[in-house]
């Protein structure tokens, strides 16, 4: 994302640069809204209205420079959440873990199935698929490429990369190795997105990974929803399942006390297990009609 959004710096005449992580790392908290506000025109095309948003991607921006709990830091580690989703919601609903450590070379690759992912806990999209092991240590340059990515990110902090999502700042970085959960039959995954505002569970998506991904979107209702969130995923129109469902009520236990979250949840052999909590989803970046973000930004109150 940080790498998009710079791209986009040198297209727009917005001055000031260089706009790296170490200037953007640097930066003072009271200067976070005038830069996000050049974040913000550079991929939306849009000016930044924080004192007053209207639209969705606006009140996000708002969100995450003044709406800054601390449990949403700790909600956001992929290795702390599970503690607190255990005792939400109970242990049936967490992903197996193979492996928790803090260097990539502490990985103990000789203990690991066939294929797994690794993901570091403090970060949006950092991590890698490992369909398999045995090729993926014999390629060498395959294997030192992801090492180095990994030794980068574990000296990181993630917030500023794709604008000063603040939950991310001061997780203590960890590797967490998961098994791959894609039920034998098919040949990706299946995600559920449950999107709460407001403690209330009011958009939901069933998304299905392949190239190019699929989602049905529905309302609290469980009705098919006109809102595209994803438009460049196929659309599709399958009837809400169970699971579904079910993944909805939990979401309103996890959703508690918070403005706007994305419970993010995972089908596997019929069972939902929890993904991950998303505070500021897309980091309020999304491409989307005018029309449909001001209804959504309407579904939310700040």
């Amino acid at each position: 994302m940080l790498e998009l959004i710079l791209n986009k710096f040198k297209k727009e005449d917005i001055g000031e640069p260089p706009y790296d992580y170490n200037f953007l790392i640097s930066l003072s908290e009271s200067e976070y809204p005038k830069y996000l506000k050049k974040m913000f025109k550079a991929m939306t095309g849009k000016e930044l209205n924080l004192k007053h948003p209207k639209t969705f991607n606006e009140k996000i921006q708002w969100i995450k420079l003044y709406d800054n709990k601390q449990q949403k830091s700790e909600l956001t580690d992929k290795v702390k959440v599970r503690e607190w989703v255990r005792e939400k919601i109970g242990e049936k609903y967490l992903k197996p873990v193979l492996w928790v450590g803090d260097k990539f070379d502490d990985i103990p690759f000789n203990t690991l199935p066939y294929s797994f992912i690794i993901k570091a806990n403090h970060g949006c999209k950092w991590q890698y698929k490992i369909k398999d092991k045995e090729e993926f240590i014999k390629e060498e340059a395959l294997f030192n490429y992801i090492k180095e990515r990994f030794d980068g990110w574990m000296s990181q902090t993630f917030f500023p990369w794709a604008g000063f999502e603040m939950q991310y700042k001061g997780i203590e970085p960890k590797i967490i190795i998961e098994p791959i959960l894609i039920d034998e039959d098919k040949q990706y995954p299946i995600e559920y997105e449950i999107y709460c505002f407001n403690e209330r569970p009011k958009i939901y998506q069933k998304i299905e990974y392949s190239m190019p991904p699929k989602c049905s979107v529905y309302n609290e209702d469980y009705s098919e929803s006109e809102l595209r969130l994803n438009p460049e995923y196929i659309k599709e129109n399958e009837p809400a399942g169970e699971r579904l469902k079910e993944a909805v009520e939990l979401s309103k236990e996890l959703a508690a006390g918070f403005k706007l979250v994305r419970v993010d949840w995972l089908l596997y052999r019929n069972q939902i297990y929890f993904n991950e909590m998303t505070f500021t989803p897309f980091s309020g970046f999304f491409a989307i009609d005018d029309k449909t973000n001001l209804k959504i930004g309407k579904m939310l109150k700040l």
